[in-house]
Formats: C-alpha cells, structure tokens, sequence
C-alpha cells in the first residue's frame, strides 16, 4: 500500500479527538450517498417512462408512415409501392392502412378513431399486435362462409364505456353515406366484436378500433384505396436515412413521417424532465461535498502536529496534499458505492411490485416504470467521486503550506 493512501486510511478510522469531525464525516457520507440515490432513481424513473411508452407506442404503431403530399388524394397504387418500399435496406415490414373518425354505439354512442389494417397479411403479423384480453385479433379476417363480413377489435376502455364484450355487435357510423332528397344520410353498418385489447396507454385503449383494410374501405367508401403505408425497420433509430431512402425509390408525390417526428414533443418533455431531475438532485451532492471541505478543513487543524512531524521527516508538500486529497475521494468512492447499490435496489423493487400506481386516465399509464441502466449507474458515480475530488483541493492546499517549524515551536 502506498504511504499517502496507508496514512489516509488511517486518519479516517481513527477516532477522533473532537467528536464533531466524526459526526460531520458520517453526514458527508450519508450526503454523497443520498444524492448518488435519489439521482440513480430519478434517472431510472426517466429512463422507465421513455422506455415503457416508446415500446408501446411502437407497438401499436409504425416506425415510419408513407404518407401522399396531397392527403386527400389517398394512395392507389398501393402494391405496387409496398413492393418498391420492402427493397430498401433496413426495411422489416411495409403493409398499408386506412383509418378515419366514425362513430361507434351500441348500448349508447361514443366517437373513435377506426383503423384498417391489412390483417391479412403475413407480415402484419409479425409485427404482433397489442395484449388480446377477450377473441383473437386474427379474426378481423371474415372466413368466406362467416356472413357477417365487418369485424372490430376494441380496446378496453371503450369496450367498458359501450358496455360491449366479444361476441356483441356494434353500429359504426362514418361520414359516407347515400344520397336522398335531403341530402347526404350516413348510413351505419353493424360490426361484430371479435377482440378487446389492451396496449397499455389509455388514449389507445379509450380512441381506437381496428379493423381489416377491406371492412374499412367500405364503411368509407374509398374504393381501392388507403391513407398509408406503414412501415417497421429492423433498427428504430435509423428512421432517419432510411426514409431519405424510401423517398428516393417512390419518386416525388410522396412524403414519410417517422416516430421520431410524430411523437416529439413527448420524448422532448421527457428529456426536459430528467434534465431538471438531474440539476435539481445533483445539488445535494453539491451540498455533500461542501461537508467534505468542512470536515478535511477540521482535520487539518486536528492534524497540525501530526502533518508537522511528516514533514521534518521527509514527506514533501505534494506528499501532505495527496493524502487529504485522497481521504476526500475515499469517502466519495464509498458513498458512491452505497448509493449505487441502494438506488438500483430501490428502483428494482418498485419496478417488480409496481409500488407507486398512476391514475391510467391522467398519465396514460398505471405505474411508474424504473429501468435502471449501467451507463447512468457509472456516470452518477464518476461525478459524485469527482465532486469529492474537488472538494479537497482547498483543504489540502492549507494543509501542503503548513509550516512544520510553527507548527512545532510549542511542543
């Protein structure tokens, strides 16, 4: 063991004359400590939200939507295109989808956003699909006998809100309709429920309705057409170059959004979030830190003779600075290790059993997620033991330009 590290190690386990620099080190360590858990929590709660709603929002929709620059055009041509889109690297899926507002009642009346996917084919069910509480989504396929030819799948709240399970029918009501003498008359079709899911977020749960892409062409009266090609990529995070790819192999007419821009302003206040976290935490490390000044600065006075003797016999300044340096970075590395173990262990157990629950209708979720990452475990812990680190350079400073002969004049 070196000599400064020996000695440091020593002047720490030591008891003290003045008991007050025991206790002052005790809070420094309980400072850094708690400081080094809170934020490993805070993180791991930002780390869970943005995790948790990233993958469920994914889930139930693309990565990257194709999209005509005329909106109201629609897309006609459509396999033609999903043929051209599956030839671009990265590309896993490319399967198009019709959605519109309708009108849905059964026991009473109730608007949602209804979805027509192409649920027959194969790759639409690759990509999975939300939790199946009740049927199975794969009955969105009519069989060819079965003459009740609209299926939809609901999700849960607004199943509870129709007070519909599988099985009932349901009337959808859209903007299409047939003309007579007073004009335009929607006309509703009856739906059978063959599914009720759930993803998890309540804006899905309580809007939305699937259906089969054909169903949906003819409740809107679209003929051969549809409002999209929805796209899944192997990586997510390359949405980027591979829409400036898709954009290059369809040719002008075409514009592409992907989840990245859609759900922006989520992710954005999600970021600024665990940025205040981080600011706002971090300051008591800060406040942590000033205790280690206090207590390195005592020491030094309790040490006077001590450093004095060193000193007459061979220890240099720089050799005096870097054992109070060294006890300041000891404490830092200990209440690091501490925090790290506690934090990670808080946010497991909360993960696990789901302790802290969320109002579903306010937060779309029903518990806080914690997800925990060794990244942000070593990063918090770096700067805890470097915040130490500063904070013994003044104390060891002082204590490097004691002079041994003043030191000692009374002795």
């Amino acid at each position: 063991m070196k000599f400064e590290l020996f000695v440091a190690l020593r002047y720490l386990k030591a008891k003290r004359k003045q008991a007050a620099i025991s206790i002052i080190t005790i809070i420094s360590i309980l400072g850094v400590t708690a400081g080094v858990t809170a934020l490993i929590v805070a993180l791991a709660i930002s780390r869970g939200f943005r995790e948790d709603l990233q993958s469920k929002l994914l889930r139930g929709t693309s990565h990257i939507n194709v999209v005509p620059v005329d909106v109201n055009a629609g897309i006609a041509n459509y396999p033609a295109l999903v043929s051209k889109i599956k030839t671009v690297k990265g590309i896993r899926s490319a399967t198009p989808a019709l959605y519109s507002a309708v009108l849905v009642s059964a026991a009473r009346p109730d608007g949602i956003m209804l979805k027509g996917m192409a649920v027959d084919d194969p790759e639409f069910l690759a990509q999975g699909f939300f939790d199946v509480l009740q049927g199975s989504a794969l009955e969105l396929v009519a069989p060819p006998d079965d003459p009740v030819r609209d299926r939809i799948a609901l999700g849960t709240e607004i199943a509870k809100r129709l007070g519909t399970f599988v099985g009932d029918f349901v009337s959808i009501l859209s903007d299409e309709g047939t003309l007579s003498p007073v004009g335009n008359v929607p006309v509703p079709r009856k739906f059978k429920v063959v599914a009720i899911f759930s993803s998890g977020l309540a804006d899905f749960d309580s809007s939305w309705g699937f259906t089969s892409l054909t169903s949906a062409q003819r409740l809107f009266g679209t003929g051969d057409l549809v409002s999209l090609i929805e796209c899944h990529v192997s990586d997510i995070y390359q949405v980027k170059p591979i829409s400036t790819e898709i954009l290059k192999v369809l040719g002008p007419g075409y514009a592409t959004k992907d989840w990245q821009e859609l759900y922006r302003p989520i992710f954005q206040a999600l970021q600024l979030e665990r940025l205040v976290m981080i600011v706002t935490i971090g300051l008591i490390v800060l406040v942590a830190a000033l205790n280690i000044i206090i207590v390195l600065i005592m020491m030094v006075m309790e040490k006077n003779r001590d450093i004095a003797v060193l000193m007459s016999m061979g220890a240099t300044q720089g050799t005096v600075r870097r054992i109070f340096m060294l006890q300041g970075v000891i404490i830092g590395v200990v209440a690091s290790i501490m925090g790290s173990i506690a934090g990670v262990l808080i946010s497991w157990v909360c993960d696990k059993y789901q302790l802290i629950r969320l109002e579903t209708d306010v937060y779309s979720i029903s518990h806080v997620p914690f997800r925990s990452s060794l990244w942000d475990v070593l990063l918090v812990s770096a700067a805890a033991i470097a915040i130490s680190f500063v904070a013994t350079l003044y104390p060891s400073k002082n204590a490097a330009q004691l002079d041994p002969v003043v030191a000692l004049r009374y002795e």
